[in-house]
C-alpha cells in the first residue's frame, strides 16, 4: 500500500492526561427513565448512525433523515446481539417519530458473519455509499472476530413523500450494491490480529469525511498500534502495553469513496486505553474536535475511567491532539447508572453540538457489566434499553465542553431547526440541587 506521506510521530492520550478522568457538573448526564414508544419493539437496536451529505452535513432525501442502527431480534438475550448483529434503517420527517426501513445490508449479501458499525454517505450524485465493519467470515461455521473495514456502494434512496407508515415505505434503499473490501491491516501502522496480545483486537468502524480546509476526503477507523513484545514503549512494562488502541485514517487520492490508502494514525493511547470506537470529527472553523466512545474495562493498569464519550481537539487535521477537558472526558453516566448508555455520536447544530446514543443498561449499578450476565434472563431483557436515548446538548470553546441538558429519546435535529432553550447556558454554571455523582436533579 502507497505511503502518502512521512512517518510522524503519532500524538498520544498519556496517563497523565488520563489520569484526572473524574466525574463533574460539566459531564455528567442524568438518569435516563423509558420512553413511552421504543425505536422498534421488535428489534434491539445499538450502535446509530446518521445518513450523511459529503460535506458531513445531515441528509435529508425527500424531507426525511435517516439512521442506520445495529440491531437484533428482541428476544435474544442482550449480550447475544452482537453475533448476529444486522444494520437496519429508520426514517423521520420531524427526527423525533421513526419509521422502521428494513434491512439495509443484506447479510447473505455482505462481508462477514455478521455487520457491525460504520457511517453512511448520500454522495453529491445520488449514489448511497454504506460503509461496515466486516466482523468474522461468511458462512464460517464458528464464530471468528477478524476485523475489516468494507463498504456496500451503488444504491440510492428513493421516496414516495408520504408520511404515513401504514401506506408501505416513505423511503427505501434500493440497489443493487457492490460490496468491497475497503481495508485490511497492515501490521506496521495498524496492528494485525496475529500481532495483538490485548485483551481485545479492533479493527473497525470506519467513518467517512470530507476536510472542509483541504477538501480532502478520508476514512477513520478504530485500531490498535503495533507494539512489539521487548518495545520500550510504556517503560517496557508489558501490561500497559497491551492496551493500544489507536484512531487511525485513510486517504483517497482522488475522492473516490471506495479508494483509500493508509496514512499514518491521528492518536493512539497505548498504555492508557485499549479500544477508542467509533472515532468521528466535528470541524469548526479550522479547529478539529475528534470524539471517541470507550469503557471503564478499557483502561489500562493503574487508570480509572468510565463508559464515556471522550475527545480532543488539534488546530490541523494531522496536528498536535489534546485531550478535550485536560483528561479526554466529555460526557458519561451518572454513578449509579454507569452503564445506561452508551457509543455516542457528535454533529453540530447552531452554536452547541448534539450527541446521539442508545439505552443500554438501566436499573444496574454495579462496577461491571460482565455482571449482567449474573441476572435472570427476563431481568436481562428487561434492562436493557435497546432503544435511542436522550439526545444530550454540548456547549464547547476552545478546548473545553460543558453539558446542556437534552433532548427527548432519538430527537434528532437537523440545521437550522430551532432547539428549546437549553437547560444550562453557562459553562461556569452550576445544576440547582444537582450532584454530579448520582446524576439526579
Amino acid at each position: 500500500m502507497t505511503d502518502l506521506s512521512p512517518r510522524r510521530e503519532t500524538p498520544a492520550w498519556t496517563r497523565e492526561s488520563a489520569a484526572g478522568i473524574a466525574r463533574s457538573e460539566e459531564t455528567v448526564t442524568p438518569i435516563i427513565y423509558p420512553p413511552t414508544t421504543e425505536t422498534d419493539p421488535d428489534y434491539h437496536v445499538w450502535d446509530t448512525w446518521l445518513l450523511r451529505n459529503r460535506d458531513g452535513s445531515v441528509a435529508t432525501p425527500g424531507g426525511y433523515r435517516v439512521i442506520f442502527c445495529l440491531s437484533a431480534p428482541a428476544h435474544l438475550l442482550p449480550g447475544k446481539r452482537h453475533d448476529v448483529a444486522t444494520i437496519r434503517y429508520f426514517y423521520s420527517r420531524d427526527g423525533e417519530t421513526w419509521h422502521r426501513g428494513g434491512v439495509a445490508i443484506e447479510p447473505d449479501e455482505a462481508h462477514g458473519s455478521r455487520q457491525w458499525a460504520g457511517s453512511a454517505l448520500l454522495d453529491d450524485d445520488g449514489t448511497l455509499y454504506l460503509y461496515y465493519t466486516a466482523a468474522g467470515f461468511s458462512a464460517e461455521d464458528e464464530l471468528t472476530y477478524t476485523q475489516r473495514l468494507a463498504c456496500g456502494s451503488g444504491g440510492h434512496v428513493e421516496t414516495d413523500g408520504t408520511a404515513d407508515p401504514e401506506s408501505g415505505e416513505a423511503l427505501s434503499l434500493v440497489g443493487p450494491w457492490d460490496h468491497d473490501i475497503l481495508l485490511e491491516p497492515d501490521g506496521d501502522r495498524y496492528e494485525t490480529e496475529a500481532q495483538s496480545r490485548g485483551m481485545t483486537y479492533t479493527f473497525r468502524d470506519p467513518w467517512f469525511f470530507e476536510d472542509p480546509v483541504s477538501g480532502k476526503t478520508y476514512l477513520l477507523f478504530e485500531a490498535n498500534t503495533p507494539v512489539p513484545e521487548g518495545s520500550d514503549r510504556c517503560d517496557g512494562d508489558s501490561a500497559q502495553q497491551e492496551f493500544n488502541g489507536s484512531v487511525g485514517i485513510a486517504e483517497s487520492p482522488s475522492g473516490d469513496p471506495t479508494d483509500w490508502q493508509f496514512r499514518d494514525p491521528l492518536v493512539d493511547a497505548v498504555g492508557v486505553n485499549q479500544e477508542l470506537e467509533r472515532p468521528h470529527f466535528v470541524v469548526d472553523d479550522g479547529t478539529y474536535y475528534l470524539f471517541v466512545s470507550s469503557h471503564v474495562h478499557t483502561f489500562a493498569p493503574g487508570l480509572s475511567g468510565y463508559d464515556a464519550l471522550y475527545g480532543f481537539v488539534a488546530d490541523d487535521l494531522f496536528g498536535e491532539y489534546e485531550p478535550l477537558n485536560d483528561s479526554g472526558l466529555v460526557l458519561t453516566t451518572p454513578q449509579n447508572a454507569p452503564f445506561q448508555a452508551y457509543s455516542w455520536l457528535v454533529y453540530p447544530h447552531r452554536d452547541e453540538l448534539l450527541v446521539t446514543s442508545f439505552v443500554n443498561y438501566v436499573e444496574f449499578d454495579q462496577p461491571s457489566l460482565d455482571d449482567v450476565a449474573l441476572l435472570p434472563d427476563s431481568e436481562q431483557l428487561r434492562r436493557f434499553g435497546g432503544t435511542l436515548a436522550p439526545t444530550a446538548r454540548l456547549g464547547y470553546e476552545g478546548s473545553e465542553t460543558w453539558f446542556r441538558g437534552v433532548l427527548g429519546h432519538g430527537h434528532l435535529p437537523v440545521s437550522g431547526e430551532e432547539l428549546p432553550p437549553a437547560d444550562f447556558h453557562d459553562r461556569h454554571g452550576h445544576r440547582d440541587s444537582a450532584d454530579a455523582d448520582s446524576g439526579e436533579y
